[in-house]
């Protein structure tokens, strides 16, 4: 059996109110049998932990725990205390999602660099690694998140814990001095846009070992389910395409991407036959 692995989906009961049970089942006929739950801010990270605990089979989940950019005003003072005390747990993977986002500034963009600064320290003190979100302003003279951000992750040291900028659309530039820190990039629906080459470009520079493949649903389906509600199911299509371009048969590219997965968030391996 195919193993596929969803590295970043949202599966908050907001956008799924009638359950998971059928996006689970759903996910699973279709090979994907790991699943990481990404969270905004405390109460989600407390979601996700809460539900990864519970869900350890077809598919398995696993958490994120952290304060999203756009709710960085919203954080508590003890905020850093909370995110500890759930990455606590043994299916909490990783940091995140954390990072800058210009492009709607919900947050005053002083406060989300302070607090992505803040999470990076807690991440290399519990020596989990960093799931980041960076978007540039809508014209990048008005906010360069992208290279606020690399400098950040310079600055903090953050190749020490180690991470993977999620649904990555940097340019080339931005995707190198990204790798040359040590950090993954994953790519999501956008990579199959017709429109999208540049992106489909980086994807095919991307070192085979540094790949990783998510839906960040409910956002975001790939072609030939634009306009419908993304779920984990979906992203057998980024696998697929992105095999297509690396010239690798489906099984052994999913492979490969499993084995990065296992890599950067110490997920114990498991059988993908």
């Amino acid at each position: 059996m195919m193993f596929l692995v969803d590295a970043h989906c949202h599966l908050n009961r907001e956008y799924y109110p009638d359950g998971l049970a059928d996006i689970f089942a759903r996910a699973a006929e279709n090979g994907v049998r790991r699943l990481l739950f990404a969270s905004a801010d405390v109460a989600t990270s407390r979601e996700a932990a809460e539900l990864a605990e519970l869900q350890r089979e077809a598919p398995e989940l696993y958490a994120l725990v952290g304060v999203h950019p756009h709710e960085a005003e919203r954080a508590a003072p003890d905020y850093i205390a909370r995110l500890e005390e759930l990455a606590g747990g043994e299916r909490v993977s990783a940091i995140g999602e954390i990072g800058l986002d210009y492009f709607y500034d919900h947050s005053p963009r002083d406060v989300q660099r302070r607090v992505f600064r803040e999470q990076i320290g807690l991440a290399k003190r519990l020596g989990k690694p960093i799931v980041i979100h960076v978007r540039d302003a809508q014209e990048k003279g008005a906010g360069d998140a992208n290279g606020e951000l690399l400098r950040i992750l310079r600055e903090e040291g953050a190749a020490e814990s180690g991470g993977v900028i999620h649904c990555f659309s940097g340019n080339r530039e931005e995707a190198e001095a990204a790798l040359e820190l040590g950090f993954y990039l994953s790519f999501a629906g956008p990579v199959t846009y017709p429109k999208n080459q540049a992106l489909r470009e980086i994807a095919m520079a991307t070192p085979l070992d540094r790949i990783l493949c998510e839906t960040d649903s409910p956002y975001l389906a790939p072609q030939g389910f634009r306009g419908k509600q993304n779920e984990p199911r979906h992203v057998r299509s980024v696998y697929e395409y992105l095999s297509m371009l690396k010239g690798l048969s489906l099984e052994d590219f999913a492979r490969a991407v499993k084995e990065n997965g296992e890599r950067l968030f110490g997920w114990a391996a498991k059988e993908d036959v």
